[in-house]
């Protein structure tokens, strides 16, 4: 048997039930949200699962939401069934405050330096996580420069012709 999108949902609402929310498919990736606390044991359930074998991390990375407040920073995973070529995607919402989530480390190897590159850039707090440090920026920065905290553009700069970038 095939492993569809359709499959894949029935497996995780059959054992979260109504927890898991926000299911679509853009570009034919199933994507969808679950609650914070879940994500090891989603993980765990997409790992262990015979007809799932989702037992490939692609990617883990944040994006913040400067106006969703309460759920400002997301946590992205990007999962790999080798075997039947299936790819999905699943995030977790955290408040900027309190950026606790659980490490997937003890489960994907790979997941520890996307963790610390995801912790470096956004300061999303991997609880459980065996060395979590900064990996690509200064031990002293005391910010996280990927968040949506500063304005874009200096505004007081009066070298820039605006007629030059389309906005004249």
């Amino acid at each position: 048997m095939s492993l569809t999108n359709e499959l894949i949902q029935q497996k995780l609402r059959d054992k979260f039930g109504d927890q898991l929310t926000d299911w679509v498919v853009p570009y034919g990736m199933l994507t969808f949200t679950a609650p914070k606390e879940l994500n090891l044991k989603i993980l765990q359930f997409l790992y262990d699962e015979p007809e799932l074998k989702f037992q490939f991390l692609t990617d883990l990375q944040a994006v913040h939401y400067p106006d969703s407040k309460g759920a400002e920073l997301a946590v992205v995973y990007h999962l790999h069934n080798l075997t039947d070529n299936v790819r999905l995607r699943f995030k977790i919402f955290t408040d900027i405050s309190n950026p606790d989530v659980y490490s997937a480390t003890s489960l994907f190897a790979a997941a520890n330096f996307m963790e610390r590159e995801t912790y470096d850039f956004f300061g999303v707090n991997f609880k459980g996580h065996p060395n979590l440090i900064r990996i690509l920026n200064v031990d002293e920065m005391d910010y996280f420069p990927m968040r949506k905290e500063f304005p874009l553009e200096d505004q007081s700069r009066s070298d820039k012709d605006d007629e030059m970038f389309g906005r004249g």
